[in-house]
């Protein structure tokens, strides 16, 4: 009975020893083999190298690639371990050669290590004793069992050391030869599958004769394995060898710092992305812009950026956020200028003007005022210090006047505008709206690249959309552009339209038909430097201080932004957006396909009666009319204000009233009467303007006494009078105009008298410091009173 226990015990022992081996073998390897840091690699959607960093541990070691080339595959096992399709891991033919080879030469002349042990002796880094051997032995059993031979190849291929810091194939098919290992020819392969057992052959001025030899020997292995024929052989012996290696390509370097920052958020475990950057043009942008870099310089403006996307996929196409200079530090090329906050000068303007035709606030051609202008201590000025009295909307816009952009966002708000963009997705908005003010709509703010280009391709993409759809929304339109490869988004569910969005379809065609017509800031005409052979809607912009030329334009298929300046943020003279930005988008969009414009959105317009003199709804009193498309919410707006029913004698020379002249002897005439201020200037501008004619000698006005304004200071103005060379306070040129252009006007400051004019009413004065009454009295009796305030230095 003893006995049948004891061989039970022995029998339970013998079964848990198996059972510990077993599992000793099967966890004896780690889940992950290889866990040195790895390069970081940007691939353009072809799939060809843009960019590459030097791994963390200072090699240049490349992820590994999902397959190995077929020529490098047939050299290193011709090379290593012949028998490698056929052993499981370990090669007794081969251990015995060695052994007898190292016998009689009395050292070690040969390893007989296989592909599948050189693999584990990469992965653990011992030192190179029996012990170890037979270790290697058994984990190079126990990788054949988890592993295909392909993977092993593949595990080989990307950690085998090949020279110098250069670790794997891929990196040193790019550091000796320039190019993707799957280019390399058969002398350049064979090169290559003889540096990992002697590495050191590759080194500047050294080795040469004894890496062409082994690289010859093993051109004729292939040739005797018949894998080549002998005349391939033969050719590709004269190829030459490299001496050293090679810079790798930097075509997108700021793109591949940013995946650095976002990988985590990416959720991509490998330092590898396959980008949706088109290789050859971003290689063109690239020479592009150091072109225009290399002539910018002679002014001292040193950096430059361009950002292309596609509208259609909502993916990036070329990012070259700097020109990547990295010899010359002081010109900060390494800054990435597309996620930079910068001041982003005018190229805000039609998302205001885009938000207030959404809102049924303004119609496309609605006259705005375009006057000097003074709330509280800001005076926004145009670019060419002059004034239109009025101007349409969307001719504001095309000449990007700085008057007319405040007074909209005066009357839009700016808080809603603050609202607005941060809706869009700008991000940079760090400050309250109040912090900003009005200024917002004139570079106030910083914004980047990256979210400005943005939102214009969200406007394209929605506009794109709107038949796709049947007149919902897709609120994805304005997601980031994404620059990782992926598979196309499949159309959305329609669960996720919507019946609103950001902005009405009508309301950014209109906007991007204004754009269509930009002109240069001043001229009349179309700047016609700039012609294309595409509709191309664009806006530039220029910061305070010349610090930033902006330029940003689209299409139904693409966007371009670019930005030029310094990245420390000094101003140069001459660096605007329509000098320097302006010339390389054209550039740019010569490098694109032309195509369509956009399809009008009839579904999201609709005809209305439109007052061809005001740009307003056409009210009763509009003789001229014309019939416009415009936004749903454009019946909103408000009747045309400015044409008015005057009546006239019968020579139709002076106006009356029912107090000089029978009702019947009047002729009823509609007017177009505009503001005294505004027609000041108006009427320079408009030779066809024609101001009201006087009233009849004893016809009194019948209560219409809005005859004067006050050009400058406008109403509670807070001026500040600097002091001159002399030491003496300056003066304050007041300026006024009347509706009769004969009328004599009689100033009074706090109700005392102080001059009369006549024809041109200016006066220049230097009140004491403090609040002031100002009155004007015209020679009819008509009043006008207004404050404003004298600041002191000391209170300035």
């Amino acid at each position: 009975m003893s006995i049948k226990i004891n061989a039970v015990s022995k029998l339970l022992i013998g079964d848990g020893i198996i059972c510990l081996l077993l599992c000793w073998f099967l966890f004896a390897l780690p889940a992950r083999l290889f866990v040195s840091p790895t390069s970081y690699v940007v691939e353009a959607a072809n799939g060809e190298l843009l960019n590459a960093a030097i791994a963390s541990d200072g090699q240049w070691r490349f992820p590994a690639a999902d397959s190995v080339p077929d020529k490098f595959a047939k050299c290193i096992i011709a090379f290593e371990d012949k028998r490698f399709y056929q052993h499981p891991g370990i090669d007794l033919l081969a251990m015995v050669r060695a052994m007898r080879q190292n016998f009689r030469a009395k050292g070690i002349v040969s390893g007989g290590s296989t592909l599948t042990m050189q693999t584990i002796r990469l992965s653990r880094r011992q030192d190179r004793t029996i012990i170890q051997k037979l270790f290697e032995i058994f984990l190079a059993l126990r990788l054949e069992v988890r592993h295909k031979k392909k993977e092993i190849l593949k595990l080989y291929a990307a950690n085998a050391p090949f020279g110098s810091n250069v670790v794997g194939l891929e990196a040193a098919a790019w550091r000796y030869f320039g190019r993707s290992p799957k280019t390399l020819s058969w002398g350049e392969m064979a090169t290559l599958a003889v540096l990992p057992n002697s590495p050191r052959l590759v080194h500047p001025g050294r080795n040469i004769t004894r890496l062409i030899t082994k690289r010859n020997n093993l051109l004729d292995q292939l040739a005797k394995l018949k894998i080549i024929d002998q005349a391939t052989a033969n050719l590709s012996k004269l190829e030459p060898v490299p001496g050293k290696p090679r810079p790798l390509p930097q075509n997108a370097p700021h793109l591949l710092n940013r995946f650095k920052t976002e990988r985590a958020g990416l959720k991509i475990k490998t330092t590898r992305v396959r980008t949706t950057l088109n290789e050859a043009l971003q290689l063109k942008i690239n020479a592009l812009l150091k072109r225009y870099n290399n002539r910018y310089r002679a002014n001292d403006i040193d950096n430059i950026a361009a950002l292309v996307l596609n509208v259609r996929n909502g993916t990036v196409m070329a990012y070259a956020g700097n020109i990547y200079q990295p010899e010359n530090a002081g010109l900060e090329s390494h800054v990435d200028m597309i996620r930079a906050p910068r001041s982003p000068g005018s190229t805000l303007k039609p998302l205001l003007y885009a938000s207030m035709l959404n809102d049924g606030l303004i119609l496309p051609k609605t006259l705005i005022p375009d006057i000097p202008t003074q709330i509280g201590n800001y005076s926004p000025q145009n670019y060419d210090l002059g004034y239109d009295g009025a101007i349409a909307a969307d001719r504001a816009l095309s000449r990007s006047l700085n008057i007319p952009a405040v007074r909209l966002l005066q009357t839009y708000k700016y808080p809603r505008f603050y609202d607005q963009l941060k809706k869009m997705g700008f991000s940079t908005l760090s400050q309250p709206a109040d912090h900003y003010g009005l200024s917002l709509i004139l570079g106030g703010s910083e914004v980047t690249m990256w979210d400005l280009a943005k939102t214009y391709m969200g406007m394209a993409r929605s506009l794109n959309h709107y038949n796709d759809y049947h007149g919902y929304y897709n609120p994805h339109d304005y997601d980031a552009p994404g620059y990782i490869k992926q598979k196309p988004d499949e159309k959305p569910d329609e669960n996720e339209l919507q019946r609103s969005s950001l902005l009405d379809n009508g309301a950014i065609w209109s906007t991007f038909n204004a754009m269509e017509e930009l002109m240069r800031p001043g001229d009349e005409g179309l700047w016609e430097q700039f012609s294309s052979s595409q509709r191309l809607a664009w806006k530039t912009g220029t910061s305070f201080g010349f610090r930033d030329a902006w330029a940003i334009g689209l299409t139904p298929d693409y966007v371009v932004c670019v930005w030029v300046g310094n990245a420390d943020g000094e101003g140069r003279p001459g660096l605007t957006g329509i000098d320097v930005a302006a010339p390389v988008l054209f550039d740019i969009f010569r490098q694109l396909p032309a195509g369509k414009w956009f399809e009008m959105p009839k579904n999201k317009l609709k005809k209305t009666s439109i007052c061809l003199q005001s740009g307003y709804k056409a009210g009763q009193y509009c003789p001229d009319r014309i019939e416009e498309y415009v936004s749903f919410a454009g019946e909103k707006t408000v009747i045309c204000p400015y044409h008015k029913t005057i009546h006239l004698d019968r020579s139709s020379t002076f106006r009356v009233t029912d107090q000089c002249i029978s009702p019947a002897d009047m002729i009823h005439q509609s007017w177009f009467i505009l503001p005294p201020a505004i027609e000041y200037y108006y009427k320079i501008k408009h030779s066809d303007y024609k101001p009201l004619p006087p009233f009849m000698e004893g016809c009194g006005d019948a209560g219409n006494n809005y005859v004067m304004d006050m050009i400058y200071p406008k109403n509670n103005a807070a001026i500040y009078i600097p002091l001159e060379l002399d030491g003496q306070r300056g003066k304050v040129i007041f300026t006024a105009t009347h509706k009769n252009p004969s009328a004599k006007i009689y100033w009074h400051i706090d109700d005392q008298y102080v001059a009369t004019t006549a024809h041109n009413h200016q006066l220049s004065l230097s009140p004491t410091s403090g609040k002031h009454i100002l009155t004007l009295v015209d020679d009819k009796g008509e009043r006008f009173v207004q404050q404003f305030t004298i600041l002191d230095r000391e209170k300035h």
